[in-house]
């Protein structure tokens, strides 16, 4: 009896679909920094080489675009920061961080629409800064972090960092010197030899898709 085919078919429909998502993606990410937080999707779509059809079954809604391009923006300029490597593990460690701080500082329209979105709180920065915390391991097996430091801090530590460059009124005047100072007050807080922390820690959400 012959065997009925597979779903030979679905790959190249997968495929168009992760390039559209790519295309919409890159260009809602320079539509939002170059034209404003309150472009048209439409035009998103149209400057993605994509039907507006395609654009809203892809993204329903536009903090769901939002997600996504923020989601992209860790990919691309946060995780590079982060890459574990082989040096003192307290210097990865706080130089990852302060890059990323930086790297998300320069998209600071993102960030904006991300945190009015929901998508800019401690549990999403915890799903997109996954490879954070292969430097807080290492860093913790090394003791030069507090030992009770978990992954849910350390997503604390990026998101009230980050407020120093969107939360304040004069925050777009704020300098890379400035928030690097910033920066090194939070980071002396996860050294050890301070008192422990107050309260139990936070069970770390679900992992993403």
């Amino acid at each position: 009896m012959s065997t009925a085919p597979g779903p030979g078919p679905a790959r190249p429909l997968r495929a168009d679909a992760a390039r559209n998502h790519r295309r919409l993606v890159e260009a809602a990410a320079t539509a939002f920094e170059t034209d404003g937080p309150d472009i048209a999707l439409e035009e998103i779509a149209r400057r993605a080489g994509v039907g507006v059809a395609t654009l809203y079954r892809r993204f329903r809604t536009r903090d769901l675009l939002v997600r996504a391009v923020l989601e992209a923006v860790f990919e691309a300029e946060v995780e590079p920061t982060a890459a574990a490597g082989d040096g003192d593990p307290w210097s990865d460690l706080a130089g990852s961080l302060s890059r990323a701080v930086e790297a998300i500082a320069g998209r600071r329209t993102i960030l904006t629409l991300a945190r009015e979105a929901g998508a800019f709180d401690v549990e999403s920065v915890q799903r997109y800064g996954r490879v954070l915390n292969r430097l807080l391991d290492r860093a913790r097996e090394a003791g030069a972090v507090r030992p009770e430091l978990t992954s849910r801090d350390l997503s604390a530590v990026l998101v009230m960092a980050l407020a120093v460059a969107e939360g304040a009124e004069d925050a777009r005047d704020t300098t890379g010197e400035e928030r690097q100072r910033f920066v090194a007050l939070l980071l002396d807080g996860l050294r050890p030899g301070h008192p422990p922390l107050p309260g139990p820690a936070q069970p770390a959400p679900p992992p993403g898709p």
